[in-house]
C-alpha cells in the first residue's frame, strides 16, 4: 500500500521516556499561561521554542548525560507540554508520531537532524505500510533554527555528531496524550508500539 506525498503536510519531538538515564528536574516556568488564553498554534509553539533556546542560563541548566537523553519539563504557552532536551552524540528518537498534537522544536545549541515524511498517514486499522517514493524529507536544525509541525507529523530527530552535544526546546498542543512508535526499513514502516502519557510523565 504506497501513500502519496500530502501537499498540505506542514514543514520538526520527541519522545522522551527512552532514555536510561534520564533525569527530570520538574517544571521551570517559562512562559505565564493561562486557562483563559487561547490554544496556542503551531506558530506560537515555534515562537515559544526559539525564545525559550535564546536562554542561555536556562540552556546551561540542563544536566546533560554522556551515555542518554536528559530533559526538563517546562511550562509552555497556552497550556501546552514543553521539554528542553539534552541529546548527546549519536542519541536519537526513532520514528514516531505525536498522537494527534501539532507542536515545534527548536536548537538551542548543538545540530539536529530532523527525518520526516511528507505525506499523512492513516491514524488506525494498519501495522505494516509501503511509503511512495518521494516522500521523505531531511533538514539540520543549529543555533536557534526551529520548525513547526502538524498534528499528522511523522518523523525522527537525533545528533548525528561524534563528539558534541546538542540541546533543544519541543513544545506541543494539546499535551500529548500518546505516541506511535515505527520501525523502517526501506520504504516500509512498521508500527511497533504505542505508548501513553503516563509512561513518561
Amino acid at each position: 500500500m504506497s501513500f502519496p506525498v500530502d501537499a498540505s503536510a506542514l514543514p520538526a519531538s520527541d519522545t522522551f521516556a527512552t532514555s536510561s538515564a534520564a533525569s527530570s528536574r520538574g517544571s521551570v516556568p517559562c512562559a505565564v499561561s493561562s486557562s483563559e488564553a487561547p490554544a496556542p498554534s503551531a506558530a506560537d509553539l515555534l515562537r515559544f521554542a526559539r525564545r525559550t533556546a535564546s536562554d542561555s542560563a536556562l540552556v546551561a541548566s540542563l544536566p546533560l548525560d554522556p551515555e542518554g537523553r536528559t530533559w526538563i519539563r517546562l511550562e509552555g504557552p497556552g497550556g501546552s507540554e514543553a521539554w528542553l532536551i539534552g541529546w548527546p552524540p549519536g542519541t536519537g528518537t526513532g520514528w514516531h508520531d505525536h498522537g494527534g498534537s501539532h507542536g515545534a522544536f527548536a536548537a538551542a545549541a548543538g545540530r539536529l537532524t530532523e527525518q520526516s515524511l511528507a505525506a499523512q498517514l492513516p491514524t488506525e486499522g494498519w501495522k505494516v505500510l509501503e511509503l511512495a517514493d518521494g516522500v521523505d524529507r531531511q533538514r539540520q536544525l543549529a543555533d536557534g533554527q526551529g520548525r513547526a509541525f502538524g498534528p499528522h507529523h511523522v518523523h525522527q530527530v537525533f545528533n548525528a555528531s561524534a563528539e558534541e552535544h546538542a540541546v533543544s526546546v519541543h513544545a506541543y498542543y494539546p499535551p500529548l496524550p500518546m505516541m506511535r512508535r515505527y520501525s523502517r526499513v526501506g520504504q516500509v514502516l512498521r508500527l511497533e508500539q504505542v505508548e501513553w502519557a503516563q509512561e513518561w510523565a
